[in-house]
């Protein structure tokens, strides 16, 4: 037993902070409030510091990487992680994990050496080995895909939805919290309605969560909200568009059209909200720029469209007809065989003008090179469009972060001292009882939480003690890898995981 005393207590329901103490007892919250330490209680000093449910990141890709125990999360004041999102999680897979490491290793930070035949042998190694923070897994659709049909951009047959909606039902029996797709990313792109309408109708029947990274986010954005919100209204599921945004200047008026869209779902009874991290530019593969016919068959078969010179000229035409970002907004995060690590940190547009090549060609190029794995971070954003979308009622913040092989976006180390410090403190965009809200009992009611994000007598013990006044990410673009200032003390369970104990 021991007591988190005097600080200014806030509840992740939304509401100010008030003075109080927390009483914790084993796993679970004992009481709050005006609370007196019981005899031989040990004490942690709170004064000056805010007390909040431990942060919920309701969009990460750390699928390996919480088997790990790194910290880079838990440092942030995360104490759970949602994985499995976009459409990429590590599992199924049906006989040999190749193709799924194929398909998924840009996102999930390794090339091999993963892969779990079934959702619940990969519960079980998270039970076994993630220590510092609760995972929630949901399934990724283009996983289920490459396990029932490989990585082929075609519409599955009869045979192939039973068996993917076979998969889905098993996953969400074994304890997945929900189905995700990434329907900019081959082969999840080439489903068809009838395919994702038979799949939500499972994920509505289980009442779990339906989380969508859309078709478009640029000058499609509205028609793939649209798609998106249809299938909910067809189905009934609960759904939750990932990192909501409007990509690519021609393209942010775009935006409060969209916003329209989903307050008039929402209206008519629709469960929909949305999500976005606390940053102008996202960061993805180089690939996503690609047409989606270029994809098709997976790595070899692109690289092979790659070097053939008639097929090469088609890509190129439907890039620079589609693309939303110059090619001075996309910059190299990461490389996939290291040949050009020495390239990270420059644009598209700057590798060009140095090479003497056009910015198509070069990145064409830079694929080809690495074996089709370049990790990009891209400016997509105005401030005022990302100030717009992170305080609006219906979006909770993210992390959306993964690792790459060279330098990752700075949202994997800071985005919850970035929110609370900068656009929270500094800025003033909303108040921080609003912030915590966004980052605890919002997602925690998304994923269908009882028992914590909240701060109640019996919910469970996940709580982050941290500065108001000094908290803030050091993390840039250029230098990611910095531990962030504020986070004082995170505990799980009941169990200090990080920072001060008492």
């Amino acid at each position: 037993m021991f007591l988190l005393r005097d600080g200014l207590v806030f509840d992740g329901s939304g509401t100010p902070g008030v003075p109080g103490s927390v009483l914790i007892d084993g796993e679970k919250i004992a009481a709050i409030g005006n609370v007196a330490a019981p005899a031989g209680c040990a004490v942690l000093d709170c004064s000056g510091l805010a007390i909040a449910p431990g942060f919920i990141d309701l969009h990460s890709h750390l699928d390996l990487q919480v088997l790990e125990d790194r910290t880079e999360k838990i440092r942030q004041g995360v104490t759970s992680d949602v994985v499995g999102n976009c459409g990429f999680s590590p599992f199924p897979y049906c006989g040999d994990p190749h193709d799924l490491q194929e398909f998924a290793s840009g996102i999930l930070g390794r090339s091999d050496g993963w892969g779990w035949p079934t959702a619940a042998d990969y519960l079980r190694e998270v039970e076994t080995n993630s220590t510092k923070m609760h995972v929630f897994s949901l399934v990724g659709h283009g996983s289920l895909r490459i396990a029932v049909a490989g990585n082929a951009q075609q519409a599955l047959s009869v045979g192939e939805l039973d068996r993917i909606s076979g998969f889905l039902e098993d996953a969400l029996a074994a304890g997945c919290a929900g189905f995700s797709t990434g329907l900019m990313y081959a082969p999840g792109s080439s489903a068809g309605a009838e395919e994702l309408e038979n799949l939500c109708r499972i994920v509505a029947r289980s009442g779990k969560l339906y989380a969508t990274h859309m078709r478009s986010y640029a000058s499609g954005l509205l028609a793939a909200v649209r798609e998106q919100i249809d299938l909910a209204r067809a189905t009934g599921c609960r759904l939750q568009i990932s990192h909501l945004q409007a990509a690519g200047r021609t393209n942010w008026d775009l935006q409060q059209r969209a916003l329209d869209e989903i307050e008039a779902a929402r209206d008519e009874g629709i469960d929909v909200e949305f999500d976005i991290y606390p940053y102008q530019c996202g960061s993805t593969l180089l690939t996503q720029w690609l047409p989606a016919w270029a994809l098709d068959g997976g790595r070899e078969a692109l690289l092979a469209r790659l070097s053939d010179t008639g097929m090469r000229e088609k890509i190129v035409r439907d890039v620079e007809q589609e693309r939303a970002q110059l090619w001075s907004d996309i910059t190299i995060s990461g490389v996939g065989t290291g040949r050009n690590a020495d390239l990270v940190g420059q644009t598209i547009a700057a590798v060009a003008e140095t090479r003497g090549t056009e910015p198509a060609e070069t990145a064409l190029d830079l694929l080809l090179e690495e074996e089709a794995v370049v990790n990009v971070v891209s400016f997509n954003q105005s401030e005022g469009n990302l100030r717009q979308l992170i305080t609006h009622p219906l979006c909770s913040v993210i992390s959306d972060g993964f690792y790459v092989k060279g330098k990752a976006h700075p949202r994997l180390y800071g985005t919850f001292p970035e929110l609370l410090g900068k656009v929270t403190r500094d800025e003033g965009w909303m108040p921080l009882a609003e912030s915590v809200h966004k980052i605890t009992g919002k997602p925690a009611k998304r994923l269908g939480l009882r028992d914590r994000g909240l701060l109640k007598p019996g919910y469970f013990a996940d709580l982050a003690v941290f500065d108001p006044a000094t908290i803030q990410s050091h993390s840039s673009y250029e230098t990611p890898d910095c531990e962030p200032q504020g986070i004082v003390s995170v505990i799980k369970d009941g169990r200090v995981v990080c920072g001060r104990h008492v």
